[in-house]
Order: structure tokens, then sequence, then C-alpha cells
């Protein structure tokens, strides 16, 4: 696993090249994989650690490269502002890849989390690039569909649309019709267009939203992930934004499901069966001799907690 250097690393070193960073591990996520190989779709591992008296889970979830809500997932016994010293928690940073063209950015809303695939001719091709992020809270959904990077802007000024002063001014905060570059300007230090009107990925000034649903339909990202995705991907880049809550993929002979919750508040139990079991069947159908256990999956899709699970093992033939 390689790792993206943190924003002050760009002031110290301007002249290193994003390849360098890209070896200095600074960050305890933050990963560029492999792409696996063809018929495989998993990247990464779980990491397993014991924590220290002074962590939360807003300060796991940055140090590791996660979301908070896929912290609170994987460890629903844990408390997350009070964990204790010593607790074991499981880091979820591995993935089963979404069921989409591997091209540009994959953005999972359910999963709250990006995947980029560089082009072939760049110096990243065959990796994949995953970040967390955070995303449109209820009533300001992020919208899905296909789309692409059409602008770049380091140091982006902020021009709230008029919906979102007149819900601050109700509030009692009036809002500049332009806000500023800077501390205070909730797109942080890079913006990426996009070609739906209005919506982008950008920074932030307030990390601890990644992993939530709270913004206005924007994606946002960590402050350093932002900057290394900034450096990489070219304007005119194709962005295909998803909702698969329930991704299903192989590795080598053993069939794996990750699970999301589904809903638009993140927190309601699996409903219905029919969206998982039309995909467990349509990843097996051209594999001969792939028991599945069904239980299991059941089980995995009803815990919802982000977390690859192996759910059958296809047999070869004799």
């Amino acid at each position: 696993m390689k790792h993206i250097a943190a924003p002050r690393l760009w002031k110290l070193a301007p002249r290193l090249t994003l390849a360098l960073l890209l070896a200095l591990p600074l960050i305890a996520g933050a990963a560029m994989y492999d792409m696996p190989a063809e018929g495989s779709a998993l990247v990464g591992e779980l990491q397993h650690i014991k924590t220290k008296e002074s962590d939360t889970f807003v300060k796991l979830a940055r140090q590791y490269n996660v979301g908070y809500r896929e912290l609170r997932l994987a460890n629903p016994d844990v408390d997350p502002w009070l964990p204790g010293d010593g607790t074991p928690m499981v880091i979820p940073t591995r993935y089963v890849l979404p069921d989409a063209p591997r091209r540009g950015v994959v953005i999972n809303i359910p999963e709250m989390r990006v995947y980029y695939y560089p082009a072939k001719g760049s110096e990243y091709a065959g990796k994949v690039v995953t970040y967390p992020l955070g995303i449109g809270r209820e009533g300001w959904s992020t919208p899905l569909g296909k789309t692409s990077i059409v602008r770049k802007k380091a140091d982006p000024t902020w021009t709230p649309p008029a919906s979102i002063r007149a819900e601050h001014a109700k509030n009692g905060d009036t809002l500049p019709s332009v806000v500023a570059a800077g501390p205070d300007n909730p797109l942080g230090e890079h913006a990426l267009y996009l070609g739906m009107p209005s919506y982008l990925l950008h920074g932030t000034n307030k990390p601890a939203g990644i992993g939530l649903k709270v913004s206005h339909g924007c994606i946002r990202l960590y402050p350093e992930d932002i900057a290394a995705l900034f450096q990489m991907v070219p304007v005119g880049t194709p962005v295909d934004i998803i909702s698969q809550p329930y991704k299903i993929g192989w590795e080598g002979n053993t069939l794996y499901i990750e699970s999301h919750p589904p809903d638009a508040n993140g927190d309601a139990p699996v409903r219905s069966y029919t969206p998982w079991v039309e995909e467990l069947i349509a990843a097996t159908e051209d594999h001969d001799n792939a028991p599945v256990d069904w239980d299991r999956a059941q089980k995995v899709v009803e815990t919802a907690d982000g977390v690859p699970e192996p759910i059958g093992v296809q047999i070869s033939a004799k």
C-alpha cells in the first residue's frame, strides 16, 4: 500500500513530484492499490488496532483515512467518543470494487467512498485510489448519474446559492454573496467542478464531517485527499455517481459480499431481499460449481457493516 502526503509537505517540498510523495508513509490510510487481476474485485486489507485513551472515532477516521460512519458500522459496540485504552477495533480498509466501469472517478453514495481509476496514459495506470467522502444530507441528496470533471480550481471562492443563503439567514447567519478563499471557506483549498451545475468535489474546513451526510449535495474529501486527487485527475475525466449498497465480487475462487445501509439516513435495516439476491445471482451465473452460503449472505446484508465477507468458494471441476 502506498500513501498520499499531507498538505504541509506540499508547502515544504513543492518540487517533489507526486510520485515521490505517494511513496512516503505519512498517513495510515489514503491508499493507492494495484488493480486486481482480471475476474477479481477486492483491494486492501482489514487493519486491527487497539485504541489509546486519547482516541475518538473522528481522530481515528482521519488517521486511517476512513469515514466516521465506516468506523461506527464496523465497530458498533465501541463508544465513538470514549473508546478507552486498549480497546480492539477494526479499521475497514478492505473493499469490493463497485460494479461499474473501472475508468475515471466512480462515487458510490451508500458507501460514501470515491474510487479513481487513472487512464492508460497516466503514470498511475493500473492503480486504483480510494478515499472516504462526506455527501449530501437528507433534502440535499447528491444526485446520481454520469458526468465529468469540467474544471479544477485551487483556493476556490464559494458563491452560495440563494437557497443556502436563505437557509442560513433563517438561522440568523448572514452569508456573503461570495466567500473568499481561506480558512472560512467550506470548499477548502481545492475543488474539482462537475458537469452537473452547482456540484463539485472539494476539500473542507470541517474534516470531522467526512463519512457523514452533512453537505448541501456536494462531495467533500479530507484536505489531504482532495490535494492528491487534484494533482492526479485531469479535466475531462469521466465521473460515474452510483448507488450500490451491496457490492459483490470475486477474489480468486472465493466470492465476497460487502453491504452498506441503503436508506437515506444510513442506519435503517435492510427491508427487501430483491436487490442483493438479484446481484448475487448475476455474480455467480458465469461461474459453474459456485455454491453460495445464502444464510451467511443474508446475515452480512442485514449487518451492513461495510466489511467484505466470504460467502462461497468455487469448486474446481473434476
